[in-house]
């Protein structure tokens, strides 16, 4: 079953096109990730996904029924989380759950574990205002998961957080789709989207410009290569020249140290080595994995989001 299905959307704002004739599906018991850099229509795609936006042009069903700013039942049954935190900071964590889990026409109970299960039972009787960044993002979470919803809609669920509270968020994003329910997730980390997600899109300019699972985009636009970290043996400026002349895709330096890697397919690459060894003394040999972030710099020709 789709619980997200979208067909030829299109969202303008006067002559500008913040969404350009895209289409998606995403199934149930799915983590689906939304990648792309800032301004190129994610946040408009989430808005109509959640109903907080209509379209201008094409279909977008959740759960079997059309989406638009009025479909009331539909969005009981999604659970949201925008970047930007919108808690009643006055009012303690707790206080903040039961507002909503009455609502909702949640029993309170459900409020209580919910911050058991995020470890903010201490802390549930403090104002909101006092905690941190990564305390109130798992409010969000909590507050999102009352109505037990069948889809979980998050933008940058784990941007700028300690680590614990990543891991936390982490599990939870794993286990919610373990009960066969649909994560829909917008992230800066590409390596967030490799670890969590079956399927990622990546946007740009309006449009999905590649779309399907992990492994298959970093075959087809990836390349796995032997990094090598070494110490020159010879003149700074000779090594440099000398590694110049085997291209490399990427050699850093940090210290003494240099990184030099080269791609694993890349024809006389024993020769290359060879060289190398030569010139320097060879601290490690590694090998590397194609990863997101080499598709992501392949299919937009940009290095960061």
């Amino acid at each position: 079953m789709n619980v997200i299905d979208v067909r030829g959307l299109t969202k303008r704002y006067g002559e500008f096109v913040a969404v350009d004739n895209i289409s998606f599906t995403v199934k149930a018991g799915e983590v689906f990730g939304f990648l792309g850099p800032n301004g190129v229509g994610k946040t408009s795609t989430i808005r109509i996904l959640t109903g907080l936006s209509s379209a201008t042009e094409g279909h977008c069903t959740i759960l079997g029924e059309e989406m638009h700013p009025h479909s009331n039942r539909i969005r009981r049954c999604i659970g949201v989380v925008f970047e930007e935190p919108n808690l009643y900071g006055r009012l303690s964590g707790r206080q903040n759950l039961d507002f909503f889990a009455s609502l909702y026409g949640v029993p309170k109970k459900r409020a209580a574990g919910l911050l058991e299960e995020f470890q903010l039972t201490e802390a549930g009787n403090k104002p909101v205002a006092q905690y941190s960044k990564g305390m109130k993002q798992r409010l969000l979470i909590c507050r999102a998961l009352l109505s037990d919803p069948d889809l979980l809609v998050l933008d940058e669920p784990t941007s700028g957080l300690d680590l614990a509270s990543v891991e936390l968020i982490r599990s939870h994003i794993r286990f919610f789709a373990e009960q066969g329910k649909t994560v829909f997730m917008s992230t800066h980390s590409l390596e967030e989207a490799d670890e969590l997600c079956g399927r990622v899109a990546f946007m740009n300019n309006g449009q999905i410009i590649a779309e399907g699972e992990p492994a298959e985009l970093k075959l087809l636009y990836g390349r796995d290569y032997v990094q090598i970290d070494v110490i020159p043996k010879v003149p700074l400026d000779e090594f440099r020249q000398a590694v110049e002349g085997l291209r490399p895709i990427m050699a850093t330096q940090d210290g003494r140290v240099f990184s030099v890697s080269f791609d694993l397919k890349k024809d006389g690459l024993g020769r290359d080595i060879d060289e190398l060894r030569r010139i320097s003394r060879v601290l490690r040999v590694h090998s590397q994995e194609a990863s997101l972030r080499e598709v992501f710099k392949s299919v937009l020709g940009v290095d960061r989001m």
